[in-house]
């Protein structure tokens, strides 16, 4: 072989056109790395999506077995025993307040629970009122009675309140936050839909559909301190490759109403309003109350207990409803949880973000906030 065609030549004897290829693949680079930014937020919420999801999703049951699942007490024997009708991996369970759980199963309209020795024994047909709400249940000459207040979802929990409501709302206008010893950051509310297209609102205190059944907001808006704010639609972009968005039922909240609610709430009601005395993180513009949507269909996902609901089923552990409604509850949980929001221990839809402290108890009216370019101040 010629030595000369084994000797490499030198750069300067490459022609400009052999040049050119070989520059051709480093001409590209600043190209993919463009590409490579512009993909990468896309790559990493889809990567951070996948890692919020609580196991793989569940299967959906029948609207027949979503009506019987609720909570029960046995009337006849003893009325604070009580047990959970619930369903996991496509099985109906009955689970004792012992925590202790035993298969359940229906067909036919016909309920058979278990009975001491592990069989079943036929019960009766559920009973149900005139609008097909399952109501109770018996066998065995016992009846078991719903308890829980779920058993109609399409319409919302009520409370007799203690006082007519525009009784309270006077009186809660003519009061006075508690005072308090600062420094506090300044405020910065930022109404939340002018940050999101997918950030819808239905709110419920704006409305009759609430648990006292009448309007206490004067407008349907919502309304976050921005660091607050900003998390939640960080939490809202992972939620969104998984094919959700999110329904914002309250934010800030003025203290006024804080007080209307502790007023007119039973105590037996308390653990789910806030005490005036001591404010509200609604109060601070650093709460939300919140569940997800279809973003397909734009339909609110279904939980295990329904909003504003003053019973266990509103607990964020609650062991009952469908493996579905638990899944999506807790999807919710952890993608707000991943953004510094902590869940309130007696409401699944109530968060908190980690900085509500840095902030003053607030009372304006929505009426006298300035919402201007999605910055809200008093005026």
């Amino acid at each position: 072989m010629d030595k000369q065609m084994l000797r490499s030549k030198s750069v300067k004897g490459i022609s400009e056109s052999a040049k050119s290829k070989l520059n051709f693949p480093f001409q590209l680079l600043p190209l993919l790395l463009a590409a490579l930014l512009l993909w990468a937020p896309g790559i990493l919420d889809g990567q951070a999506s996948l890692s919020l999801e609580p196991g793989p999703k569940p299967s959906d049951v029948s609207f027949a077995w979503k009506q019987l699942l609720g909570i029960y007490a046995d009337e006849d024997r003893n009325s604070k025993h009580t047990f959970v009708l619930l369903e996991d991996d496509g099985k109906l369970y009955w689970r004792e307040d012992t925590g202790k759980t035993w298969p359940f199963s229906i067909t036919d309209g016909i309920v058979f629970p278990p009975n001491e020795a592990g069989g079943k024994v036929p019960g009766h047909d559920i009973i149900r009122d005139d609008a097909g709400n399952v109501i109770a249940f018996s066998y065995l000459n016992s009846a078991y009675t719903r308890t829980d207040p779920g058993k109609d979802p399409s319409h919302p929990f009520r409370i007799r309140p203690s006082q007519p409501v525009d009784t309270l709302r006077q009186e809660a206008l003519r009061a006075s936050p508690p005072p308090e010893k600062g420094p506090f950051r300044k405020p910065e509310l930022v109404e939340l839909t002018t940050l999101d297209t997918a950030i819808h609102l239905d709110i419920r205190y704006a409305t009759t559909n609430d648990f006292l059944g009448t309007p206490v907001y004067t407008q349907p808006r919502a309304f976050l301190q921005r660091p607050a704010a900003e998390a939640l639609v960080h939490a809202l972009h992972k939620l969104q490759p998984l094919g959700y968005g999110l329904l914002i039922h309250d934010a800030y909240r003025p203290w006024y109403v804080t007080k209307i609610f502790w007023d007119a709430t039973p105590p037996e009601g308390k653990i789910f309003v806030a005490d005036p005395s001591q404010g509200s993180r609604h109060n601070r513009g650093c709460a939300a109350d919140l569940t997800l949507y279809d973003l397909a269909t734009g339909k609110p996902i279904e939980m295990p207990g329904t909003y504003d609901e003053m019973s266990p089923r509103s607990f964020p552990d609650y062991p009952g409803g469908t493996s579905l409604q638990r899944w999506h509850r807790d999807l919710l949980r952890r993608a707000m949880e991943s953004e510094g929001f902590t869940v309130y221990e007696h409401e699944w839809w109530h968060f908190d973000y980690k900085d509500w402290h840095e902030y003053p108890i607030l009372n304006i009216k929505f009426e006298d906030l300035d919402s201007g370019q999605g910055l809200a101040s008093a005026q």
